[in-house]
């Protein structure tokens, strides 16, 4: 197995940070709508920090593995280091994607750049 298949099983089977937060201050939402996968990411930001993240979704393993991923990536960073996240962090965190797979992978991601668009710069 190679350790792109075992990060992804894991955090499917295991996810990090499953669930929602009583009152987030940030949500950003995604949808494929070709297979769709879907990830919803809420966030608690306390003096420009995110202090608290949560995900939830259905979909594939790789969506879904990807999203837990994320909210290990974003715990304790600012808002202006999340907003120049590029794709090949969450990517190379994943041990590395398909090219037919990357929809999928980068799905939470999205979700977060969404949440960003509502928060004040």
């Amino acid at each position: 197995m190679s350790p792109y298949e075992e990060v992804i099983l894991d955090h499917w089977r295991n996810p990090r940070n499953k669930g929602r937060l009583a009152d987030p201050d940030l949500v950003g939402v995604e949808v494929n709508p070709l297979c769709g996968d879907a990830v919803r990411l809420e966030l608690k930001v306390a003096e420009g920090k995110v202090t608290d993240v949560r995900f939830d979704g259905e979909g594939c393993a790789i969506s879904q593995a990807a999203a837990s991923l994320l909210t290990e990536l974003v715990k304790g960073r600012t808002l202006e280091e999340l907003r120049t996240m590029g794709d090949e962090e969450l990517l190379s965190a994943l041990g590395g994607v398909i090219q037919t797979r990357l929809n999928c992978a980068l799905l939470p991601l999205r979700a977060l750049r969404r949440a960003l668009q509502n928060s004040p710069a």
